[in-house]
């Protein structure tokens, strides 16, 4: 198991300024085990500010993940400061963006190409480079996991509603990407656990539009979700390498 290991480990959490992604940086960051902050404002979160001036191992760094050319500069300067990370986990994601004017499409007719081009920068591509960039920095013959939030939507056999395309089939493409990643690291780095978590409906911005339907008791605060992904995360072994895993701890059909 990961949590085992005998020496404290080192995380990198993607989208850590805020939702389940803060929520995992407060759940694991102790005295310890160090945690690295990865999001496009970091550095200027008062949440993770607020941990830093606690005297808490925490790095905060500014990257946009789904600029491949920042995501390369970051690993190289973790690579410079002899940087070993043991876990990573991507907790980015994108649903809606007033910004941009991305909505989940209900119809076919809603369906275009800058929203389906934004879901799958960030939902998607950003994964995998992700992983492409940082897998070199973790260890070859020593457990760790690479894990990645998902969701139950990108699940083509349980698609039963239809709608939201763009995110669904994002999260699709994540999944197989990620289950691509395991075989070939099953190879190469063969005590790394690469996991698809899906971490139900979580009070988060991502989903706060659409929590009208969510049936009670099944509307996570992130910190619950953040406690039951860590217990997934810390105890996965090999025999979970490759699943896609809801947060019950019971597979999801691809």
């Amino acid at each position: 198991m990961t949590s085992s290991t005998a020496h404290p480990i080192t995380r990198l959490i993607t989208g850590a300024s805020s939702g389940i992604g803060l929520a995992l940086v407060q759940h694991w960051l102790k005295k310890d085990a160090a945690v690295i902050a990865v999001s496009r404002h970091a550095c200027d979160s008062a949440a993770l500010t607020a941990l830093q001036q606690q005297g808490l191992p925490l790095d905060c760094r500014d990257v946009d993940i789904t600029d491949p050319a920042q995501l390369e500069t970051l690993a190289s300067s973790l690579r410079e400061e002899g940087q070993s990370i043991e876990q990573i986990i991507n907790c980015a994601g994108v649903l809606h963006d007033q910004t941009t004017g991305l909505t989940p499409e209900k119809r076919l007719e809603e369906v275009n190409l800058q929203n389906l081009q934004q879901s799958f920068a960030m939902n998607t591509f950003a994964p995998i480079l992700l992983a492409r960039q940082l897998l070199p920095l973790m260890p070859r013959r020593q457990p760790g996991v690479f894990a990645s939030v998902s969701a139950r939507v990108g699940s083509i056999e349980d698609n039963h509603l239809g709608g939201w395309y763009s995110y669904r089939a994002s999260k699709a493409a994540q999944n197989q990407l990620l289950r691509t990643l395991a075989i070939e690291t099953r190879r190469r780095y063969p005590q790394l656990c690469v996991l698809s978590l899906h971490p139900g409906t979580t009070d988060t911005p991502l989903s706060e539009p659409f929590q009208r339907n969510v049936p009670e008791g099944k509307l996570f605060s992130p910190a619950r979700s953040a406690r039951q992904l860590a217990d997934i995360i810390d105890n996965a072994d090999e025999n979970d390498h490759g699943r896609f895993i809801a947060w019950d701890g019971r597979d999801i059909p691809w």
